[in-house]
């Protein structure tokens, strides 16, 4: 008789191109996917350790199942698992913690559980490749995972562990595996995806032009790229003619050189804004669309002063001027530099900035919009019904509605934004 599993993702779409796979292989096996929320005999948890609250979420949800279903198996994975495996583990309900390394464990672990053989060991796999399925749209794809950087306020690398890779050659397959479910989108999506290489001697570029030659395919989006990965060579060969979108989601984290050096960040404001200026230059022409910027930024890192937050908030509104801010009031995490330093800053400031980041965000996402009126523009549509409306997005990532056509799901259809 097949068991019923849920499945909770917290986080990035790294996590969810990891739980997707869980699903799918574990779906071949018998179990039947349900929402968590009805009760299920397994729960499977990915969870997320940005910030602190981060793992209040994980540890709210992980009771609440236990709550639904009492008698049900708890399996916990993802980033919070790695950092705080023991107090995941003193959660009633928990049946076995997966760390960083210990990805490949779950699966079998799961099957053989269920079959009344207890929890197993298996070699601890490196790299868990991944991707996401179940939409008609896009996927993601794993490329990468781990960071070397160590930024000062930063535990991922704890979490996720060292840069590693698998090789193009085994990357290829998931694609055309994707392109084989009529989905024409890939997302790349890594820890530090654009370090793709640093364990099979290949690099971010040599991956994507492989990339770029799978059929069925139409277009692939970057999820993040640090600044000073995204080489000129690659931005030439994207702006060439590839099937790579006017999308880069990039993080900046501070507009102040005092604050980018103290975070251990490797670039500086003029690199960072020599890039943005490039891009532009290769990739804008008069009366086409313009390029979707995503920058992240944290705000209220400690030693912030008003003075160094207003050189940040200066640099992305008359410099760098993106489409969007992904904002992030900064979260002091124990084990990383930053956490101890005694010059934090107050939550109410941090709150304060956070809003002016805010209001700057609307101001220039409305600009960009005015700014792509009356472009030629082609939309990939998605499947969802609302309210008689369905909804897809340009290459520059703009979201565009119309009216709900079955026909266009999945369609990639020119428009005048």
């Amino acid at each position: 008789m097949s068991r019923t599993i849920a499945y909770i993702t917290l986080g990035c779409k790294l996590n969810y191109a990891e739980t997707s796979t869980y699903e799918r292989k574990l779906s071949s096996e018998g179990f039947e996917s349900v929402p968590w929320s009805k009760g299920a005999d397994v729960f499977l948890v990915n969870t997320c350790s940005v910030t602190e609250h981060s793992d209040k979420k994980s540890r709210n949800i992980i009771r609440k199942l236990h709550r639904i279903s009492p008698d049900a198996q708890i399996f916990v994975t993802g980033c919070y698992a790695q950092l705080k495996r023991e107090e995941i583990e003193q959660i009633e309900g928990v049946s076995r913690v997966f760390g960083a390394n210990e990805k490949s464990m779950v699966v079998p672990t799961i099957i053989e559980s269920s079959k009344g053989y207890g929890c197993c060991d298996h070699d601890l796999g490196t790299f868990f490749p991944a991707y996401s399925s179940g939409e008609r749209t896009r996927s993601f794809l794993k490329v990468q995972d781990g960071c070397d950087y160590k930024c000062a306020y930063c535990t991922v690398p704890y979490a996720r562990g060292e840069s590693r890779n698998i090789p193009i050659s085994q990357i290829i397959p998931q694609a055309e595996a994707i392109a084989a479910e009529g989905i024409k989108e890939i997302v790349l999506t890594g820890v530090n995806t654009g370090d793709f290489g640093r364990t099979t001697g290949e690099n971010f570029f040599d991956l994507i032009r492989q990339l770029n030659d799978v059929e069925g395919i139409e277009r692939y989006r970057i999820s993040s790229i640090e600044p000073n990965l995204l080489t000129e060579e690659m931005i030439d060969w994207i702006t060439s003619g590839s099937k790579f979108l006017p999308h880069y989601h990039i993080p900046l984290q501070s507009g102040c050189d005092t604050i980018l050096r103290e975070m251990g960040r490797r670039y500086d404001t003029a690199a960072f804004a020599h890039k943005i200026q490039y891009i532009r230059e290769k990739t804008e022409i008069p009366g086409g669309p313009k390029v979707f910027f995503g920058i992240d930024v944290i705000v209220g890192f400690p030693g912030e002063t008003d003075e160094l937050f207003t050189e940040t908030y200066n640099f992305l509104k008359n410099v760098v001027k993106p489409a969007f801010i992904h904002i992030f009031p900064y979260s002091r995490r124990a084990g990383t530099p930053a956490a101890v330093r005694k010059d934090q800053v107050q939550d109410s400031v941090k709150t304060k900035r956070v809003q002016m980041l805010e209001d700057l965000c609307a101001e220039l996402h409305s600009e960009f919009l005015e700014a792509n009126k009356g472009v030629a523009e082609k939309v990939l549509f998605e499947s969802t019904d609302k309210k008689g409306m369905m909804e897809g997005y340009t290459g520059n990532y703009i979201r565009v509605s119309r009216p709900y056509d079955p026909e266009l799901i999945g369609q990639i259809v020119d428009v005048i934004i």
